[in-house]
């Protein structure tokens, strides 16, 4: 399968995270422009790819976001693309909804949610006036069930937002619009930094996945490659789940 990207361009979010690099790696391997937006620097070699654009910023601050978009814009004319893999789990305060610190609530939803809102009010507008665009969000599997040891805002956060990428794929999709949404089972990301501090926890989790691994970086960019190619052009308003298989376990 040959994925043609010639021309385009993306903006990716959370980019200097264990799964933006990974994917803005192989959309610059595939001649895309992107605008990297993200709170922390990515390594010094992606600010050197005459390819990138970065910025950066704190994605709930709407004025910063909008400045950033609109500068990539107008260099470039056109956003085909948007990969929104911002996202934070805090594993020491998301705790139970009852007895959660809800400015912390607050802070989660904000930057897994909010910003989702923020960045559909700012590009969706530039995509259908070029009646072109596809979105990739990142999710969890962690949506989809409860947990007896929980992180309540985030697994409601990231259920949210796959309530939001089926009503954008639907009001769009005449503007030839598309939005997916991928749920990353298990993945070693800076995220997963507990792991660090007990290898056994992660041989244990890796036992218990049915492709006996924990998932990578680099098995969500491929996914998200597929989902903005035009490979998928009839997928829209649907989840990918990339676990190695855990959530079909009985």
């Amino acid at each position: 399968m040959k994925l043609n990207f010639k021309g385009k361009t993306a903006v990716v979010t959370g980019a200097a995270g264990g799964m933006g690099l990974k994917t803005v790696a192989k959309l610059c391997s595939s001649g895309i422009k992107v605008l990297m937006l993200d709170i922390k620097e990515p390594p010094k070699k992606y600010l050197k790819n005459k390819n990138i654009n970065f910025s950066k910023l704190d994605v709930t601050k709407l004025t910063d976001l909008k400045k950033a978009i609109d500068n990539f814009y107008l260099k470039h004319k056109s956003i085909d693309y948007l990969i929104n893999t911002t996202g934070v789990l805090w594993f020491d305060k998301d705790i139970s909804v009852t007895n959660i610190d809800f400015q912390t609530w607050e802070k989660v939803f904000d930057i897994n949610l909010k910003s989702m809102a923020y960045l559909a009010k700012l590009i969706i507008p530039k995509m259908k006036k070029n009646k072109f665009g596809s979105q990739v969000h990142i999710s969890s599997i962690d949506a989809l069930s409860g947990d007896n040891k929980p992180q309540d805002a985030y697994g409601a956060s990231k259920a949210a937002m796959i309530r939001l990428s089926k009503s954008i794929a639907i009001q769009f999709a005449s503007f030839n619009i598309r939005s997916n949404i991928i749920l990353p089972g298990p993945i070693e990301t800076p995220m997963q930094k507990r792991w660090k501090k007990n290898p056994n926890a992660k041989k244990n989790l890796a036992k218990l996945i049915p492709l006996q691994r924990i998932g990578k970086p680099e098995d969500v960019a491929n996914a998200i490659l597929f989902l903005l190619s035009d490979e998928s052009q009839f997928i829209t308003g649907t989840e990918l789940i990339v676990d190695g298989g855990i959530t079909s376990k009985p």
